[in-house]
């Protein structure tokens, strides 16, 4: 087991300000070669839960649910590679590739079975790190994600009524030209998704704009948070040759909201999963953990409350 290396030396984005939670640190853990970033609090001894977040948000895309669940759990909030503070290597981010780092980043802060929470990319990542550790998961909390090969789409709608939830899939992979256009103007676009994409107006701040801005244009993490993108159709690929030799037999809790993009996840990862429960959560958009917290937070712990 490698050492989390919990000073601030350690971080591989300078540039990029810190933002600290009260009763939580900051660390940053060896990852299969990868140094993740990591913000953890809560009880040292209860169940732990790890949390990932998606485009174009970091792990404060958490910060409003892991004080209620710190009572109870220890909270690990990892940052995906090539988001937020955690390095941004020149590697495949298909989501095979990236849950072995990512599990890897929770076998080195000691954690040898775990309750994974995720939401957007965060969730592509998990259904594939449940695909291949299946072993050490208490639970997988899936959040409105349309994950390559199981909840995406194979085509991209022309109706402009619902369009504008999915169109970026397809910019996205555009060789070159997402960063011609974006460079310098992260925050317009970061401002886009964040407000387009939720019901609730107040949900975020022009601090959290500034912050999810600033970490897209901070050392290669525009080019790492469209890679994802990019290697979607070899995350697809694995997540299909994988569920060749088996489905999912671990808890899986879909959560959906009222305005989100998958009106029912759990339904829509059924297929792969045998054992699968779902919530729908309301007044929400896609942002699910920013705008409705408590509700996130207590479909979480009555997950593993269910579970243990």
């Amino acid at each position: 087991m490698e050492d989390p290396m919990a000073d601030s030396e350690s971080n591989p984005v300078r540039d990029l300000p810190l933002h600290d939670l009260a009763g939580f640190t900051h660390c940053w853990v060896g990852a299969d070669g990868v140094r993740l970033h990591a913000v953890e609090g809560g009880q040292p001894d209860g169940p732990a839960v790890v949390l990932l977040a998606g485009f174009p948000q970091t792990w404060r895309a958490w910060r409003k649910v892991m004080p209620s669940l710190a009572g109870r759990f220890r909270v690990i909030a990892i940052d995906l590679p090539g988001q937020g503070h955690s390095e941004r290597p020149e590697i495949s981010y298909d989501t095979h590739t990236v849950a072995a780092h990512v599990h890897a980043a929770v076998n080195a802060l000691g954690v040898p079975a775990y309750w994974l929470a995720a939401h957007d990319i965060g969730a592509w990542v998990a259904f594939s790190l449940a695909l291949n550790y299946e072993s050490h998961l208490r639970g997988v909390a899936l959040l409105d994600a349309g994950i390559p090969g199981i909840t995406l789409p194979e085509t991209i709608p022309t109706d402009p009524d619902r369009a504008w939830k999915t169109w970026h899939f397809a910019f996205h992979l555009v060789p070159g030209l997402p960063e011609t256009l974006l460079a310098g103007r992260e925050r317009e676009y970061v401002g886009w998704f964040l407000k387009a994409k939720t019901l609730a107006p107040g949900a975020f701040d022009d601090a959290d704009l500034d912050h999810y801005a600033a970490a897209l244009a901070a050392d290669g993490g525009l080019r790492a948070s469209l890679a994802y993108y990019r290697d979607a159709a070899e995350s697809a690929r694995k997540n299909h040759q994988a569920l060749e030799r088996q489905h999912l037999t671990v808890p899986i809790l879909g959560i959906s909201s009222s305005h989100g993009s998958i009106p029912d996840m759990a339904a829509s990862i059924s297929p792969w999963a045998d054992n699968t429960t779902g919530v729908i959560v309301p007044d929400a958009g896609h942002f699910i953990p920013d705008e409705q917290p408590e509700a996130v937070a207590a479909a979480i712990a009555g997950f593993i409350a269910g579970g243990d």
